[in-house]
């Protein structure tokens, strides 16, 4: 009779509903769909039990360079949901997330005299674009 009481726990156990924690290595995969082409072209998406999504694709733009595009979600350990999208080509990566810290605004105008000393440069190359000689200030 102990048994059949052990061996029917045994087998409820095993079908009970599994509880993952946030480890990666416990967080099942719930989707994995991988296409690559003969010409360099691949798609990717993933997603896990533990709330990673994370998709990609990519095709050639120039011998041996391949343009790339996805986005990657996640919670943080501080349960902050953190969302990333990028690029990355010819004009390099470029991220878009809103927790990218961005830089502040200048502070203050830009002084006249600085304004000036831009304009005097641009003219100077003017000039040697020209084939002139520059006229330096007095």
């Amino acid at each position: 009779m102990q048994l059949v009481i052990f061996a029917t726990l045994a087998v409820l156990a095993a079908a009970a509903p599994q509880k993952y924690g946030t480890d990666e290595k416990d967080a099942p995969i719930l989707k994995d769909e991988r296409i690559t082409e003969n010409d360099g072209r691949y798609n990717f998406e993933v997603e896990t039990g533990n709330g990673i999504i994370i998709s990609q694709s990519g095709s050639p733009v120039a011998e041996g360079a391949i343009a790339k595009a996805g986005q990657f979600s996640y919670t943080s350990p501080e349960g902050i949901p953190v969302a990333l999208k990028f690029v990355a080509d010819e004009n390099g990566f470029q991220p878009e997330s809103d927790l990218l810290p961005v830089a502040p605004e200048f502070p203050h105008p830009i002084p006249q005299f600085v304004l000036d000393q831009i304009a005097f440069a641009a003219a100077e190359d003017a000039a040697r674009a020209r084939g002139e000689a520059p006229k330096y200030a007095k």
